[in-house]
């Protein structure tokens, strides 16, 4: 269990406030007012942003291949809590071009998220079997801990169908569960924050839809300076307090 100068991150107790997911998937925006357990969560992580800010936790931003920043702040076993910062241009397309880092993907763990500002929208997609007219080829993603990630070619053929979207704003929760394949888009070059609560999951993989064509590729996450991470993090806490005032 990781205890930032006195600022405790459980895991359980964050699950317990968030709270369960909000309903309406399709066009409907979404929003009203956070629930009393949701404002406490989204304190929390201001706390724990603010002692990144102030030099009194050394917590590293990571630049992931999707293109948002991420801040792990509890790793427990199969459980983690962080905080991802879209900048609201890279969150399009995953920061990088479409064959080298796929943005349709699925992961091994169940993911739920609170809107800490912004608006963050998760498209479905269906993921049918198709060996004749395939839309895509999937691409197993092998994560290391020293922060490389394999992108690897699968025989696996597809065919990838929209199958809904929700669009989440500050203070709604949205979940997305092991093997769902989706894309999580920021558009509009508006910045936005999550915190996301995670737990890896037996018999699932992490997965990627790329190119048929495609092949596989090995990357090496970045991880920020003290500079750079003080920078991320000081936005990230000025557009927290736009959002509360």
């Amino acid at each position: 269990m990781n205890v930032p100068h006195g600022i405790g991150i459980d895991y359980d107790v964050l699950h317990a406030l968030l709270g369960e997911p909000d309903p309406a998937p399709g066009p409907d925006p979404g929003g009203g007012q956070p629930t009393a357990g949701r404002a406490v969560a989204s304190g929390l992580a201001a706390v724990a942003l603010r002692a990144v800010a102030e030099g009194r936790w050394d917590v590293p931003a990571i630049r992931h291949p999707l293109g948002f920043t991420c801040l792990p702040m509890l790793r427990d076993g199969a459980r983690g809590v962080c905080v991802h910062l879209f900048d609201g241009v890279s969150g399009e397309r995953g920061g990088q071009d479409e064959e080298d880092a796929p943005l349709v993907h699925a992961h091994s763990w169940s993911l739920t998220s609170l809107v800490l500002f912004g608006h963050v929208t998760n498209r479905s997609v269906r993921v049918v079997d198709d060996p004749v007219a395939p839309t895509h080829r999937v691409y197993e993603v092998v994560s290391s801990p020293d922060g490389t990630d394999e992108v690897r070619r699968t025989a696996r053929l597809v065919r990838g169908e929209p199958d809904g979207f929700k669009r989440s704003s500050i203070g709604d929760v949205y979940v997305v569960r092991p093997g769902e394949f989706h894309a999580t888009v920021v558009s509009g070059g508006r910045p936005a924050a999550t915190l996301v609560l995670g737990e890896t999951r037996s018999g699932h993989s992490d997965m990627a839809l790329g190119p048929l064509s495609g092949k596989g590729r090995r990357s090496v996450r970045e991880v920020c300076d003290r500079g750079e991470t003080v920078v991320v993090v000081r936005a990230a806490l000025r557009r927290i307090h736009e959002a509360d005032g």
